[in-house]
């Protein structure tokens, strides 16, 4: 069965803002030739009126879809009270937010609330180095370690925390005390770096930008032994696995651990921008007043909107629609893969799948997410041989089975070009 839609040539205004952006924007990003206008669930539209099943959500950012009259509401309401006060004085959204993640976390005692997951990065980065150095510990024993295809963000100190050097070329010097674990879900390797010189181990439950890779059984409760033999911090980084993405609302409760600090964000907004960090018991006093601090931070219309959010994220029906869906994309998938040969894994965990690409078509995930596109379906890639998918946890089954016939369409007409893969 067809789904195909393939993309007609661009409009007049489309391909004029196009040319808009080229001319103005920095040249950081380099966005798909469309120009996306509206939204409702799992479908976009863009301003040539073309549909595309969203198997994106904007980078697990859109968990709830698009236009969801829960999170309208909540955003309407709030918008006609108060948009903005700063931190010096209270308003009722973040807190209500701060108590129900809290709540919902088990862990935690205290709540940090910024704008984005590299500040909620940055934010646990300063809590850990400052928890050590109220411990008596000197500059040479702050150390973080990071793995291997980790992404912590964007910033200086979150770019140094992400242990991929592609993303650290042309920004040295980099700031000190940073040391990456050549190797993900290895015990040994990690074991023979951590010492007294470690503050803060940080991971991510699932790798999604270093290639959609699970945390193996065991090996977070692994990384929480090593931190309490030297007392240091276990900082999980659940920006993107967390929220309801990998079944669970937080991704390390499936690892049976209890961390010191989560960072959470994406979701947690479901579209706009929203950060937090949780702080358990350990360091929950670490910060004081003049330690940290942000002008937007605990926005009362970005709280209220998130607060909303997490009420839907953390419910039953999404947590058993997250798991169901699951089964159905990597069955589906891997009847694409029987079918077409394309990919040597399929992983992860809820709706965060990664398709890994045959040595055959190395390289290429970017060029089938282009073609996906012009079949009417957005895919996400996490390097260059995986495609990543992050559908929005609401998606219906029949959103799913025809974005992914979508994709086999793009998958065939990408392999057809082949000819000496076939």
């Amino acid at each position: 069965m067809s789904t195909s839609t393939t993309q007609p040539p661009l409009g007049s205004a489309s391909a004029a803002l196009i040319h808009k952006a080229q001319q103005f924007y920095t040249l950081n990003y380099k966005p798909r030739e469309m120009i996306l206008d509206r939204g409702k669930g799992a479908r976009l539209y863009d301003l040539d009126g073309k549909e595309y099943i969203d198997l994106s959500s904007g980078i697990a950012v859109s968990s709830l879809g698009h236009q969801h009259p829960k999170l309208l509401k909540a955003l309407h309401r709030q918008s006609r009270k108060l948009w903005h006060t700063s931190n010096v004085f209270y308003t009722e959204p973040p807190i209500r937010l701060a108590e129900k993640l809290v709540e919902l976390s088990g862990f935690a005692r205290r709540v940090y609330l910024c704008n984005s997951g590299t500040e909620a990065n940055e934010a646990a980065i300063k809590l850990v180095r400052k928890y050590a150095a109220d411990k008596g510990r000197d500059p040479a024993h702050r150390e973080i370690i990071s793995f291997a295809g980790s992404f912590h963000g964007r910033t200086l100190a979150a770019v140094t925390a992400t242990a991929q050097p592609k993303y650290h070329q042309g920004f040295e010097p980099l700031p000190p005390g940073f040391v990456y674990c050549s190797k993900f879900n290895d015990e040994a390797a990690i074991s023979s770096m951590v010492s007294d010189k470690t503050c803060a181990i940080f991971v991510e439950p699932v790798q999604g930008e270093g290639g959609v890779v699970p945390a193996k059984p065991g090996f977070l409760k692994y990384l929480r032994s090593l931190c309490d033999n030297v007392g240091a911090l276990l900082v999980v980084d659940e920006i993107q696995a967390g929220m309801g993405r990998t079944g669970t609302m937080f991704a390390y409760t499936q690892d049976g651990i209890v961390p010191d600090v989560v960072t959470l964000a994406k979701a947690l907004g479901c579209g706009l921008p929203i950060g937090a960090m949780l702080v358990g018991e350990k360091a929950s006093e670490t910060f004081q007043f003049g330690s940290h601090g942000s002008t937007f931070g605990g926005n009362p219309v970005m709280s209220a909107v998130a607060l909303e959010a997490i009420k839907i994220l953390s419910s039953k029906q999404i947590s058993e629609s997250v798991q169901e869906n699951h089964i159905i994309m990597m069955n589906m998938l891997d009847s694409f893969n029987r079918e077409l040969d394309m990919f040597s894994e399929l992983r992860g965990r809820g709706l965060m799948i990664g398709a890994e690409l045959k040595s055959t078509y190395k390289g290429q995930a970017n060029a089938i997410a282009d073609l996906a596109r012009k079949e009417g379906v957005l895919v996400l890639i996490a390097g260059p041989d995986v495609l990543r998918f992050l559908p929005p946890l609401n998606i219906t089954k029949k959103e799913i089975n025809r974005g992914l016939l979508r994709l086999r369409n793009a998958l065939v007409k990408f392999k057809a070009d082949m000819p000496h893969a076939a």
